[in-house]
């Protein structure tokens, strides 16, 4: 199982000889971005070297050291990103195309690395519940005793979103507030997001807390009728912190510290927010794209007007450890 990724880069090479050429280390699904590489290279005649890593990102390249052939890194999860950073895998990048079009708290303040797609972190409701609007503070409310479905407390999307709970009020009241979520639990925390739509349909619980681009996946039919009809059920209400915004999270990239073929790989980066790739980040995976005024899939327009939480993903992700503990202490999980 171990020889797969070898033989790879025998096929690629270093890529340092051939300046039409990068090399991308990805965790992202490759299907989801071959459109965007696709694009890029009709664009610029530059050929992408894609080498998929579910796992193990940061190791993988801190294991090949200065020798590394890995030019841009790519990575969902601004905790991931920062880990890259935190790890010295990673080079500052100046550049007026990408502060222009990524917003500063989507982005590292050195320029390490920067977003390119977001998906909110939302509220499922049930399609005929009175309900149009709700604060992530009002889902520890007694009001939802029994009624709310969520994945697993440690799952990367819910410390994301408990971590910035803590960033906008604290260790007390976040573990306060993960214990009366815990108590409105419908049922045990696990399963997916998409869980959370079937079983609102299912009338086991008549809100969840899920992404924003799994109802686009379901409402498309992309997933097939039965979760088309999970999509149907539910009706999407865009949560925000009390005196905030709605929380998201990201998928974003950033330059190799020993990237062969670094002008390439920012030339990529540039490309990915552009409004052409934009609009493909969009259409392909229903993400927001990160760039102001870029167009949004209609089934994800529409669900209202998206305003971001304007706290800085990094002062987010400085409270990922102290919120995971948080989980255990309150047993949400179990």
């Amino acid at each position: 199982m171990k020889l797969a990724p070898i033989l790879l880069f025998v096929a690629m090479g270093t890529g340092g000889a051939n300046a039409q050429e990068l090399n991308l280390y990805t965790s992202r699904e490759p299907g989801l971005i071959e459109p965007l590489l696709q694009a890029f290279t009709q664009s610029t005649g530059t050929k992408v070297n894609t080498v998929f890593l579910k796992d193990g990102l940061a190791e993988r390249v801190a294991s090949e050291g200065e020798s590394s052939p890995a030019d841009l890194l790519m990575a969902v999860d601004a905790g991931n990103l920062a880990d890259l950073v935190d790890r010295g895998l990673t080079q500052p990048v100046e550049s007026e195309v990408l502060t222009a079009a990524v917003p500063e708290n989507l982005r590292d303040p050195g320029n390490h690395w920067f977003a390119l797609s977001m998906r909110a972190r939302v509220v499922y409701a049930a399609s005929d519940l009175d309900l149009d609007a709700i604060t992530y503070e009002d889902l520890a409310d007694p009001e939802w005793k029994g009624r709310l479905c969520i994945r697993s407390g440690q799952h990367p999307y819910n410390t994301a979103l408990f971590s910035a709970f803590m960033t906008h009020h604290g260790a007390a009241r976040t573990e306060e507030w993960l214990t009366g979520l815990k108590a409105n639990l419908a049922r045990q925390a696990g399963g997916g997001d998409r869980d959370g739509a079937k079983d609102i349909g299912g009338g086991i619980c008549d809100i969840a807390v899920a992404n924003s681009y799994y109802v686009g996946l379901m409402r498309s039919g992309k997933g097939g009728d039965e979760q088309r009809a999970w999509g149907d059920a539910i009706k999407v209400i865009l949560p925000t912190f009390e005196n905030g915004g709605t929380h998201v999270n990201i998928s974003g990239a950033a330059v190799a510290k020993h990237a062969p073929n670094r002008d390439e790989a920012v030339q990529l980066l540039e490309f990915l927010v552009s409004d052409e790739a934009q609009k493909i980040y969009a259409e392909a995976n229903y993400e927001y794209p990160v760039k102001p005024g870029a167009a949004v899939d209609p089934i994800i327009a529409s669900f209202g007007e998206l305003r971001v939480d304007p706290v800085p993903l990094t002062e987010i992700v400085k409270n990922r450890k102290a919120a995971s503990e948080l989980v255990d202490r309150v047993g949400f999980d179990n």
